[in-house]
């Protein structure tokens, strides 16, 4: 019996306490693992940007500490291009280091290849919009590119200017604080063009919850890049911020699922499918749900609602960031605003609206919008992870598997590229003056093969926008309060985006 028992204990011994100890030794295991790979690409990647010098680091932080969020930051990418020419390394945490370029001739070899969106930021909102056009790669992305393309084509963008000019006069009835309510202007427009979907987001009272869904995503996403151990799905899923963000994700994705609904909704009938098919102007969600590839197979549920995802965000937030920084700007200039408001009243004469025929009537206006796009790039960067080892023109190459950061800011606010940087002069547009400068020196809208598919239709909204606000009001500087501009996946103003408004009398 006492041998049966000490069996038994023994037994005991080897089944529960080597286990727990096994487990134990396996996480350990893991972690040695884990950690030794990331020691042995922290070595490669410090390797490897050694013919790139850059601002001292810190060895656990990088220079996360560098970058304040206090309206101070992109000032000092353009500080460190000025100390190290074409490129610097810029480490976030231990671990994930990116070759910040902000020179056009390093950005063409990039931006000439279709190397996809880097895997450390664009993962961070692929649980947000998708994949999308945004951050899809492959032949996924190229399938939709493929079929997303004819809703860009310049006949189904005519119809959309006389449905923004009825979005920018609803704005105009009001005095404001420019970006909130440019971004329901923005909301308001791309939900009428792309979605025919009539929101009232503009006249309804309170804080549009989907706009507060996308600056609070749009922080969350910023925070969650700067904070190393954030980039561990796990422990984000477990803090306080993932859970807000898991919040404002189910207010994004209910209101894009909502406009998904109604639409479909519309189309049930069969009469009113075949009448869309053969209407002559079809809107954009209409072009995604009737969209088929050579083997006539259409976007899937979970697609068609990344690329509405995609194009909710992405087409009305940048764009409201681009006006809000254009009326800044010419509130800042009224010798420049002056010129524009003669030539939108010689356009427009007399009519209360804006139509397709008048967007090349006014090429002053257009330059100093493309002025302000320069000095207040609506997306100030943007990264993508490189395929193949990638050699620049002055011989120094990265290898494959880098992260390489485009700061269009940087590049926009180059000495060596514009005379004077800082100083907003729409002459720098003018085509004789275009002609001298590498095309990749301005690209708000990217460029090469991946380059924003829905530039043209932001240009056409900015055109009618400022056009609609010069022709009745005058834009006066708000001295006391200079926007604090900060990146938060789009450009935005820490303190908001103040300016004075005065009629102009009839």
């Amino acid at each position: 019996m006492v041998a049966g028992l000490g069996g038994m204990a023994l037994t005991e011994v080897f089944v529960y306490f080597p286990l727990h100890h096994f487990f134990a030794v396996l996480c350990f295991v893991a972690f040695v693992y884990k950690l030794t790979v990331l020691l042995a690409k922290r070595r490669f990647t410090i390797q490897s940007t050694e013919v790139f010098p850059g601002p001292q680091r810190h060895w656990l932080f990088g220079h996360v500490f560098e970058f304040k969020q206090d309206g101070t930051d992109l000032d000092k990418f353009v500080k460190y291009g000025r100390q190290y020419p074409y490129a610097f390394p810029l480490w976030f945490g231990p671990f994930v280091c990116f070759l910040n370029i902000h020179h056009p001739d390093y950005v063409k070899t990039l931006l000439t290849t279709t190397e996809p969106k880097d895997d450390i930021a664009y993962r961070f909102i692929t649980s947000w919009i998708g994949e999308g056009l945004l951050v899809s790669k492959g032949q996924r992305w190229f399938r939709h590119r493929r079929l997303l393309t004819p809703g860009f084509h310049y006949d189904v963008l005519k119809p959309y200017v006389n449905l923004m000019s009825e979005s920018a006069k609803t704005i105009l009835m009001n005095p404001f604080e420019l970006f909130e309510h440019v971004s329901l202007m923005t909301l308001d427009s791309i939900l009428k063009c792309a979605f025919s979907y009539n929101s009232n987001c503009q006249t309804e009272s309170g804080t549009n919850t989907y706009i507060k869904a996308v600056y609070e995503l749009s922080y969350l996403v910023n925070l969650r890049f700067r904070t190393f151990p954030y980039h561990s799905d796990f422990i984000f899923s477990l803090s306080p911020h993932g859970f807000k963000y898991r919040k404002a994700c189910r207010v994004a994705h209910s209101h894009t699922a909502e406009v998904i609904r109604k639409r479909k909704e519309v189309l049930k009938a069969e009469k009113e499918t075949e009448r869309v098919k053969t209407k002559r102007n079809l809107d954009f969600l209409d072009i995604l749900l009737f969209a088929r590839d050579e083997n006539q197979q259409g976007l899937s549920d979970e697609d068609l609602r990344a690329e509405v995802d995609t194009f909710m965000f992405e087409g009305h937030d940048t764009t409201a960031s681009g006006i809000s920084f254009i009326l800044y700007c010419l509130a800042c200039h009224p010798e420049h605003q002056k010129i524009c408001r003669n030539e939108i009243m010689e356009a427009l004469d007399g009519k209360d609206t804006m139509e397709w025929e008048d967007l090349s009537k006014i090429p002053y206006t257009t330059m100093c919008i493309k002025e302000s796009l320069r000095l207040y790039p609506p997306v100030p960067g943007f990264s993508r992870t490189i395929t193949k080892p990638m050699t620049f023109f002055d011989g120094r190459s990265m290898p494959e598997g880098s992260h390489v950061g485009v700061s269009v800011y940087g590049i926009h606010r180059n000495a060596t590229v514009w005379e004077n940087p800082d100083v907003f002069d729409p002459l720098r547009f003018l085509p004789e003056n275009v002609s001298k400068r590498s095309p990749h020196a301005f690209v708000p809208f990217s460029a090469g093969p991946r380059n924003c598919i829905g530039q043209n239709f932001a240009m056409n909204e900015m055109k009618v926008v400022i056009a609609m606000t010069l022709k009745r009001y005058k834009l006066i500087e708000d001295p006391a309060h200079k926007p604090k501009i900060i990146p938060r996946l789009v450009l935005r103003s820490i303190n908001g985006i103040h300016i004075k408004i005065k009629p102009i009398n009839p």
